[in-house]
């Protein structure tokens, strides 16, 4: 049985769209909204997915998540054999995914590199978290400065692996926690500037097609994340 859809948030669902056909759907997910339904959570990409079911009642599956404050490019597929070969593709690693972060305290130190630090789920004060532990997932992050200041640097960031929270908890052991991160020690404010929210936002999304092929799918930085990078100075060079 299909769930109802308010004719607000069918239009919201719409409105996300990035490209779409028959198999599959790519969205731009606005930070602050869940993927997922949850304690706490009235509305969710999951739930939007309903706008686009099937007449059988049917709708599409997502096939990996984005954290509830990160933006950007997440895909859903259409039929059930094209979200178990997304989903093999996701957890086979053949996948390519680019982030922009903006992080704390100035350029990493080189510039361009790799963070290999296995991480493993734990908890704080009753919140999961991902910490560096000699005994965890490995987990690989490359990273490319875009632009910098003494304050705070903006980043390209390519996970190779896909651990929860990776980038955070990788950037954090750094010494260069994405602003707004509260749960990994990311600033809320820099330079006299205030940061409303995590500043990661997923880019890029290069998949290979149910149907053949490669496709890459790209959502443009969200207007507060790009005033936030352009208040602080981080014009990119890329």
């Amino acid at each position: 049985m299909t769930r109802s859809i308010s004719p607000e948030d069918a239009t919201l669902a719409r409105s996300l769209v990035l490209e779409e056909d028959a198999t599959l759907i790519a969205f731009n997910k606005p930070s602050g909204l869940a993927v997922q339904g949850g304690s706490g959570v009235t509305r969710s990409l999951e739930d939007l997915l309903t706008a686009f079911a099937k007449s059988n009642g049917k709708q599409p599956r997502l096939v990996h998540r984005l954290d509830r404050e990160t933006s950007g490019v997440i895909v859903a597929a259409r039929t059930k054999p094209a979200a178990a070969f997304l989903s093999e593709a996701f957890a086979g690693r053949d996948v390519k995914k680019t982030y922009l972060a903006i992080v704390c305290g100035g350029a990493p130190s080189p510039e361009t590199g790799e963070v290999a630090l296995a991480l493993k789920k734990s908890s704080r004060k009753g919140l999961d978290i991902m910490e560096v532990a000699a005994d965890g997932q490995s987990a690989l992050t490359r990273y490319r400065t875009l632009a910098a200041t003494s304050e705070a640097a903006l980043l390209e960031l390519s996970p190779e692996t896909g651990r929860m929270h990776q980038l955070r908890a990788h950037m954090a052991a750094v010494g260069r926690p994405i602003a707004g991160d509260g749960k990994y020690g990311g600033f809320y404010s820099i330079g006299g500037t205030e940061i409303p929210r995590l500043l990661l936002h997923a880019a890029a999304l290069e998949v290979p097609h149910p149907d053949g092929g490669r496709r890459t799918f790209t959502a443009p930085l969200p207007p507060d994340f790009d005033a936030l990078a352009q208040s602080l100075g981080l014009i990119t060079r890329a």
